[in-house]
């Protein structure tokens, strides 16, 4: 005997808060597509999302540090990952849709370019012709589009509220542009979690990496009042600082602010009492959120990140790198399209060429640009 879809249905209808998105309550898919008998609607975009091409080469795409810098270091899958965790932590403890919080940190990602935020710049300055480029469009464009996994329709056929949470996944650098979701709407409280959780992982996890690489020393991070109150609250007071208290350190930094999160969230959502996911969307502002005082404090913090890490001479040089073999590839099917793979030329007959290009580069992985480039600037690669 198994568990049926109904009876997770009635689970969630049991335990979650009134203004969560129940999965049997889903307004449905694009396409007629019959749910299965033992997972949720919300779970089967979960797993059509892990089994995409897109996500297996999140792998090899780069977060700060590129793919070939070492094995330590995050790329685009184990950031997602831990986004994906932390919102799975928040959404359990505010009673929410778990599976759909899990579904829209494990796509937001998808449509990330290889070499990270260098990749995207290069890609949105040399498609200014046909509307720019942008991570978040593209990610929605993945699983509406460019996926092809089956015989009768595009994309992957996700729900409308996937789909809504990816279009509505927002933060202060990436602003999703991308109509047909009742912009004047805010997004589901799952996906306000996602946002919440994305930009909580990678501030965490960019200093972990930043410190692992050694680009961060400890008297400019001591500067931060955040840092300071991590420190503290782990009881460290600043002796070295090998690997197991980096790891501690880190995980504190999370925990402060999950706390915080939760902390704020619950008194905002005892203000507002809504019950339904209707009263959350149409708030005036956004219920899952940091407190103003951590805000400041993640402000500061990021603001550190951009001088100390971002800015560094080596992520620079990494940058200019990745830039230079993204415009190159790109020119070069541009002056000749017939170079594409035959898949990609066939769209040329109702996409524009600069799209069709951007959407081959959009795809490939970090290793996968530079193999793609030695074969068509190194007379002594095959092609």
């Amino acid at each position: 005997m198994y568990v049926t879809r109904e009876r997770l249905e009635q689970f969630e209808v049991d335990i979650l808060a009134p203004y969560s998105l129940l999965s049997r309550a889903s307004r449905g898919r694009q396409h007629h597509d019959p749910e299965p008998k033992y997972r949720t609607a919300f779970q089967r975009d979960r797993d059509r999302i892990v089994h995409s091409a897109a996500f297996r080469r999140l792998e090899y795409k780069t977060q700060v540090f590129v793919n070939d810098e070492g094995d330590y270091y995050r790329t685009r899958l184990t950031h997602t990952l831990e986004v994906s965790q932390i919102g799975r932590t928040l959404a359990r403890a505010l009673a929410v849709n778990e599976d759909l919080v899990e579904v829209i940190c494990l796509a937001h990602d998808l449509g990330h370019p290889p070499f990270g935020h260098a990749g995207e710049g290069v890609l949105n300055d040399l498609t200014q012709s046909c509307g720019g480029f942008n991570h978040n469009h593209q990610s929605y464009r993945v699983v509406t589009q460019l996926e092809r996994r089956y015989p009768d329709w595009p994309g992957l056929n996700l729900t409308y509220e996937t789909l809504e949470g990816i279009a509505k996944h927002e933060t202060e650098y990436d602003l999703s542009q991308i109509a047909g979701y009742e912009p004047e709407r805010r997004g589901s409280i799952e996906a306000q979690i996602a946002n919440v959780s994305d930009e909580l992982a990678y501030n965490a996890h960019d200093l972990d990496d930043g410190l692992q690489a050694g680009l961060i020393s400890l008297e400019a991070l001591n500067t931060l009042e955040i840092w300071r109150m991590v420190c503290e609250r782990a009881g460290w007071h600043g002796e070295t600082l090998d690997e197991i208290t980096r790891h501690l350190l880190i995980r504190e930094l999370i925990g402060v602010q999950v706390d915080d999160v939760l902390n704020t969230t619950m008194k905002r959502l005892e203000t507002l009492k809504p019950q339904s996911p209707d009263d959350v969307q149409r708030h005036n502002q956004q219920l899952v959120s940091h407190s103003e005082e951590m805000k400041i404090r993640n402000r500061a913090l990021k603001d550190f990140l951009y001088q100390n890490m971002y800015f560094h001479f080596r992520v620079i040089r990494m940058a200019k790198r990745a830039e230079q073999f993204i415009a190159q590839i790109f020119e070069s099917y541009i002056k000749e399209p017939r170079q594409l793979p035959h898949e990609y030329q066939a769209q040329l007959q109702d996409k524009a060429l600069h799209r069709v290009v951007a959407d081959y580069i959009a795809a490939m992985t970090d290793r996968g640009a530079l193999l793609e480039y030695r074969r068509l600037f190194d007379p002594l690669t095959r092609p």
